[in-house]
């Protein structure tokens, strides 16, 4: 089974137990991360602002936005279930829309959008380039671009309580024995993915400036920003 496929397989599966299982294996920590990387895309936004959320799920990040600005939001993701929960939680408000899309291949027009985000999913896709190209794309000029991930800790004192935690006992808290084969895909997707240090080069390689990393819980999640200039 291919990646994408395995991806969207787990999704549709866990999607009416998400959120919920978001906060227990976070232990509660989800939200200010959230709030911090939604601070983070505040300070750089205005009220005529347009805003891309990829990779957006049930729609947190998109709706935290536009709670706290004016700005329009859309959000894309390719899982049906994740879409339908987000399109139920934003009914009250205006200005957002949720889509299914692919991206890799965004079906919007170069330079469309102010800022463009993707939250925990850039590591779920099989191309980490090409999402990032796209994301440049549809970026206006001095568009922010921003990612927040989960990453691998280095620190040889605290890795192996991330190892036992992550690999072991967070499945457990977000599954239980039913679903704990798809909760090991967040240890098992983090572990392969790149690097910040190798993010910040993809973000060179595509001309973004003003390039930022911000890393919490010991670099267990990190925030790479950058500027399409």
């Amino acid at each position: 089974m291919n990646k994408s496929k395995k991806v969207y397989d787990i999704f549709q599966n866990i999607s009416p137990y998400y959120d919920r299982a978001n906060d227990r294996i976070s232990l509660g920590l989800q939200k200010k991360r959230k709030n911090k990387f939604v601070s983070e895309v505040l300070n750089t936004i205005n009220e005529d602002s347009d805003l891309l959320d990829l990779c957006c799920g049930t729609g947190d990040i998109g709706l935290s936005l536009k709670e706290k600005s004016p700005a329009r939001v859309v959000g894309v993701d390719f899982s049906e279930n994740m879409l339908k929960i987000a399109k139920a939680k934003a009914k009250s408000f205006k200005n957002i829309s949720f889509i299914k899309a692919d991206v890799k291949n965004l079906p919007f027009k170069d330079e469309t959008f102010d800022n463009i985000t993707i939250s925990f999913g850039l590591r779920n896709t099989d191309d980490y380039k090409k999402v990032l190209e796209e994301m440049v794309r549809v970026g206006k000029d001095k568009a922010f671009v921003y990612v927040m991930d989960s990453f691998t800790i280095e620190n040889i004192f605290i890795k192996p309580f991330y190892i036992l935690f992550f690999k072991y006992l967070m499945p457990l808290l977000g599954g239980g024995i039913k679903r704990y084969k798809d909760y090991a895909w967040l240890y098992e997707s983090t572990k392969l993915f790149i690097s910040p240090e190798e993010l910040v080069k993809l973000f060179e390689s595509f001309g973004l400036k003003n390039i930022r990393v911000k890393k919490m819980l010991f670099g267990a999640c990190v925030i790479v920003s950058g500027q399409k200039i």
